[in-house]
Formats: structure tokens, sequence, C-alpha cells
């Protein structure tokens, strides 16, 4: 077993960091130690400018023929294969639209589509809350349609994929534990079974290397407004295998989604590609803040920000057992970092209030309930001695019973 590094050794393990000279990309308030990109990314100066340039110049004087003259009417096909790159997508698979709900009710009509004769949807009884709600407004238009869930029906998912399944719902990532899949056994396990899988990379993409072409997967949804550092709202991605483009419809057929939207036609006729997976207008300003961000990872190995990822996480579940060692905090996320994704998560009975407090002093990560202490760590912008600080920090408010005072009860309403 080897030794705790000392902050000597965490110094050098800064000054030798690959992707150190990215932080200089983020804006970050001096002083903030920020373990919550896994909510909500840091803004960059990229994504500034390019919020100015299409509000100011394109809106501002362009106006209307900005659709054409600035490309907005192409940009979510063109953002598309940007992110498909992040993810093991070749071109013309991806689109970014609309919201990762509404992108995983597309996907769910289209999958159980394409397996008209099976009734049955599988997916995890501890998934993020909206993939299941999600879900539950796609079996309410699906009569005769079912739900198996990961911990209520069985112990594990894989237990619950049969030839009655039409669909497996999978995050990657589970948001509240981290703990990571194996992407190529559990597709590969519903493709013996004749199911389609829909995978939510919300707490992937950007974070490590995702392979969707190389393991086969049918679909994949999720968010760009973590990891990938689009804002606040950005707007939401879908990928859809080539092989199923010509078979898989969903339900939202609106305009932008036709194969002619400017013919104006009375009847829906969808397009032949990845557009069809587009619904209404898109939001442009979102869009080229995004394009901003995605910039960044022109100059980023996705392998070099795993591997520091790994170093992150380990340290910092080895900092935080052995300085709140006897202070209530038990690791909830894996241990074992190949099982794990770019987060820490430690319950706590009064996790709520330690967060609160650790926010006052300047450590923002978040809290999910009833008892989980969450931390994000983006390695594009998180340092090695960042981590020993916030351990230190999270020590000090355990150990001094700071979190106890009733302000740090009080509950906003996002948590």
């Amino acid at each position: 077993m080897t030794a705790t590094p000392d902050l000597s050794a965490i110094e050098t393990m800064d000054s030798n960091d690959p992707l150190r000279h990215l932080r200089d990309r983020f804006t970050l308030p001096e002083g903030l130690i920020y373990l919550d990109g896994n909510s909500l990314g840091a803004a960059s100066p990229a994504a500034f400018a390019e919020l100015e340039i299409a509000a100011k110049d394109e809106w501002g004087s362009g106006l209307i023929r900005s659709w054409n003259t600035a490309g907005w009417f192409e940009l979510p096909v063109v953002l598309g294969d940007r992110i498909g790159a992040l993810i093991g997508a070749g071109p013309g698979q991806t689109v970014v639209a609309d919201t990762t709900s509404i992108n995983i009710y597309k996907a769910l009509h289209a999958a159980m589509g394409l397996r008209p004769d099976r009734k049955v949807i599988v997916a995890e009884g501890g998934s993020f809350p909206t993939d299941l709600y999600m879900a539950e407004g796609v079996i309410s238009t699906l009569p005769g349609t079912t739900m198996r869930l990961e911990g209520v029906h069985a112990q594990t998912i894989e237990e619950l994929i049969d030839d009655s399944v039409a669909v497996v719902l999978v995050n990657q990532v589970n948001y509240k534990s981290g703990a990571l899949r194996d992407m190529a056994a559990l597709t590969r396990r519903a493709h013996e079974a004749g199911a389609i899988i829909v995978w939510d990379l919300c707490h992937t993409a950007g974070a490590l290397p995702i392979s969707l072409d190389d393991v086969n997967a049918d679909f994949a949804v999720g968010c760009t407004y973590k990891y990938l550092n689009g804002g606040p709202g950005a707007p939401a991605f879908i990928y859809v295998a080539e092989r199923h483009l010509g078979a898989a419809s969903q339900p939202l057929s609106g305009w932008w989604a036709h194969a002619r939207p400017f013919a104006m036609e009375r009847g829906f006729e969808a397009d032949t590609g990845i557009r069809r997976f587009q619904c209404g207008t898109q939001c442009m300003l979102s869009m080229r803040a995004l394009k901003g961000a995605l910039d960044i990872w022109d100059d980023v190995d996705l392998n070099a920000v795993r591997e520091k990822s790994v170093a992150l996480t380990d340290l910092f579940i080895e900092l935080v057992e052995e300085k709140c060692a006897g202070l209530g905090v038990t690791l909830e996320s894996p241990r074992d970092s190949a099982k794990r994704g770019s987060q820490v998560s430690f319950l706590h009975d009064n996790a709520y209030a330690v967060m609160q407090a650790l926010i006052e002093r300047g450590v923002i990560g978040d809290f999910r309930a009833p008892t989980t202490l969450r931390f994000g760590f983006t390695p594009l912008y998180i340092g090695y001695r960042e981590v020993w600080d916030a351990a230190t920090i999270l020590e000090d408010v355990l150990r001094t019973e700071v979190w106890k005072d009733d302000r740090f009860a009080v509950r906003a309403a996002v948590t």
C-alpha cells in the first residue's frame, strides 16, 4: 500500500499535468474550487465570444438573413458531427437538438417501432428520474407496454433482458453513485436477446472516451452543459446508428425534421438522415455558445482526460477517507476506478447541510437526495492541489460541525 501523497508531491503532479494549460481557457472565480462540472460545466471566453457575435452581429445586423449567411440552419448537424467525434460516432449520426428528456422520448419511441412485436422496456430503478418519467410517457401511448426495473424486478439489468424486451434504456454512468457501465458488454447482451439499446451519456460525454460505433450501439442521448461546458440549458444531442436511420421514426414530427421544411407542404415526410430526429426551430444563441465550448476540444485527447480523471478521483477518495475517518462519511462510488465515472460520491446523514457549509467555504459540489454528497471532477480545469484543499476543507466542516448551523438546513428550490 502506497503512502498518501503529501502537499509537495501533489504540487509536482500539477506541474507535470499535460492538461494544466487548459485551465486558462475557462472563466472561474479566483479562490473557488469548482467540483460540480457534472451538473454545470464552467464558462469559457470562447463561448462568450460566440454568443456576442451571434447576438450583436448576426442577430443584431444580419437579422433573418443569418439563417443562411451565418449557417444557423445547418448548425445542429454541424455541431452534431463535432460531438459525434467525441462519442465515437461517424458523421451523419448525431444531431444537436432539444433537451435530453425530449430526445429520450424520441429514441424510445423509435426503438419500440423497430421492435413492434415486443412490449417491454428495461431500465434502471436508480436511473436519473427524467429517464424513467419519459419512459412512463412512452408507455402511456403504447397500450400493453410495461417496464422492468433493475433493483426492483431483479438485482441486475442483465437478468431482465429476454426475448420479450424491445428496448433497454440505460445510463453509462449513474448520476448519483458515479458507477460506470461496461457499454460493450451490455450492448452485446441486449443484442443477443434481440433488443435495442438506448444509452444516456449525460455523465460521460466529454469525461471519457466513448465508442458508440465500435460497440454497435443503437441510440444514444446526452446533454452538453456538463463536461462539454455548453452553458445552462444548452441543447442536448441524439445519436442514431446509421443502420437504423432508414427505418427509425420518432413521433415529434416537427418541421425541422421534414425532408423539405421550406416547401411548406401540408403532409409530413421525414428527412432520410439524422435531421429526422430534430423537431422545431432550435435556439441559435445556445447553439453558438456550445460551438465556442466545443472549440476547446480540438486540442484535447480524451484518453489524457480519462487518465487525469482517474488520478483526481482516486486522490480525492484517498484523502477524504484518511482525513475524514470517523466523521460520518462513507464512500458511495465504486472504489475501482475502472467502474467509476469522473465523479466521487460520499454518503452522510446530513449531506445537504454539509454541502451548504462546504459551498460557503468555497468548495462547490452538490447534494442528491436523500444523503449523497456529490463531487464532479472536470480534468480540463481541476488540478490536484484543489483536490487536496477540498478534502481538507471537508474535514474541517465535519470536524467542527459547522454544518449544524440552522442556516445550512434551509433548502433552496434547486439542490
